[in-house]
């Protein structure tokens, strides 16, 4: 196994070792991936919600020949051995020096870090111990088990953690027996351990939080850098509180600073008067929409009168068929419902082809005896298409490769079916 070199010291950028085993993983049009193990390692591999390190392998030949192969992930199998996976082989006995993609690694430090302090600051303040965590590409995540949580509650834990990292508190990192440990977790000092035998890996927070990990952390809750919370949302367990740290968090601050500057210059004020400014647009848009929808009524009120007038009454019906290419959906629905209220013996038969497949409305007047949704939902059904309604208004789907055929075959059927009902 290797001697993984990231336990005693996570801010190790390269280091030197020898090839211990490689094995080709797959061969995809005549390229390898190789899976390399050494005898020892500073790489991290993916676990514990952690994502694994990059970084690349070196070898130098006697000759000087210089060969770099890039690590593309990093996996630890159930025997405990970690692998390197690359494209270019390596013997076994080669001797490489590995170095770190140091900037990844930083930021995963920070966001682990910083979830453990997070976590900590939960667990203390509204006792919601953390289920979950997830470390993201560009933002991390932890779950916590709690009721509801209030916007002050949230802030109020931010500017705690926010607090610890200026205290620039020692994150102690030390391995001890399980047994010591499980005296720790009977103790209320550690709230988890994991299932596993042997020593267990014990990471303090200064006089604050005491956990079992297995990942890379800072040396000081300072370099952490700055905690800000992103978001919250409800999940089964209690919550997920989406957060970002240091460098990750500076550059959430200046993407929203940003976004709150252009917003203001669009409106021509300052980013300080922003939220009296949306407020005065929502109300707005708030009485406009009511504007447009009465209009739309009176607009669908006038348009069935015009409608019922154009086509007359002819043995018994008044049959209404048309279609528009630039009404949606919702204007031809209240137009036919509009429509069959207004005057009696009618059925409108009204479509649009504004999206493909149209979208087609059957209405009736109350004094025809017929079924819209039963007869619509028959006609569609002979196409392999679905839809329906109730007695007096239904509605479907139809390609406008079918449109016209389908529309002639729902008349003649509303014609047969007010015929045999008039005959009654």
């Amino acid at each position: 196994m290797a001697n993984r070199l990231y336990y005693s010291d996570a801010f190790l950028k390269s280091f030197n070792a020898t090839v211990t085993d490689i094995r080709e993983v797959s061969r995809t049009e005549g390229q390898s991936l190789w899976q390399v193990a050494l005898d020892r390692t500073a790489f991290y591999p993916a676990t514990g919600g952690q994502p694994h390190d990059l970084g690349t392998l070196t070898a130098t030949s006697r000759g000087g020949a210089v060969l770099e192969v890039p690590i593309e992930s990093i996996e630890e199998d159930e025997a405990g051995e970690v692998w390197h996976f690359v494209r270019k082989p390596l013997l076994s006995g080669t001797v490489v020096e590995g170095t770190i993609d140091w900037q990844r690694r930083l930021d995963h430090m920070q966001q682990h870090s910083g979830q453990h302090l997070l976590s900590a600051v939960f667990a203390h303040e509204l006792k919601a111990p953390t289920v979950s965590f997830h470390l993201g590409e560009t933002v991390s995540t932890i779950d916590i088990a709690s009721g509801a949580l209030a916007h002050h509650s949230l802030e109020r834990v931010e500017q705690i953690a926010n607090t610890l990292i200026a205290e620039n508190r020692t994150v102690n990192i030390q391995t001890v027996p399980r047994e010591k440990a499980e005296a720790l977790l009977t103790e209320g000092k550690l709230s988890k351990l994991p299932e596993r035998d042997g020593t267990i890996r014990l990471i303090e927070i200064e006089n604050y939080d005491l956990n079992a990990c297995g990942g890379t952390h800072v040396r000081s809750t300072g370099q952490i850098g700055g905690l800000l919370i992103r978001g919250v949302e409800k999940v089964s367990r209690g919550f997920r509180i989406s957060f970002v740290c240091g460098l990750r968090a500076v550059r959430a601050a200046r993407e929203d600073f940003t976004r709150l500057s252009q917003a203001a210059s669009t409106l021509s004020i300052g980013a300080a008067d922003l939220p009296a400014a949306l407020d005065r647009i929502q109300a707005t848009a708030k009485t406009a929409e009511k504007d447009r929808l009465k209009l739309r009524e009176e607009l669908a009120t006038y348009h069935a009168a015009r409608l019922a007038v154009e086509e007359p009454i002819q043995h018994g019906l008044r049959l209404v068929q048309r279609t528009y290419p630039d009404r949606d959906r919702d204007y031809i629905r209240l137009l036919a419902s509009r429509l069959t209220a207004s005057v009696p013996q009618t059925v409108a038969l009204i479509s649009t082809t504004e999206n493909d497949p149209a979208r087609i409305v059957l209405a009736r007047s109350q004094d025809l005896d017929f079924d819209c949704g039963s007869l619509l939902k028959e006609a569609l059904a002979e196409l392999g298409l679905r839809g329906g309604g109730s007695r007096d208004l239904a509605q479907g789907e139809v390609p406008h490769a079918q449109l016209d055929t389908f529309i002639a075959s729902v008349a003649t059927a509303v014609k047969a079916t007010t015929l045999t009902a008039a005959r009654r």
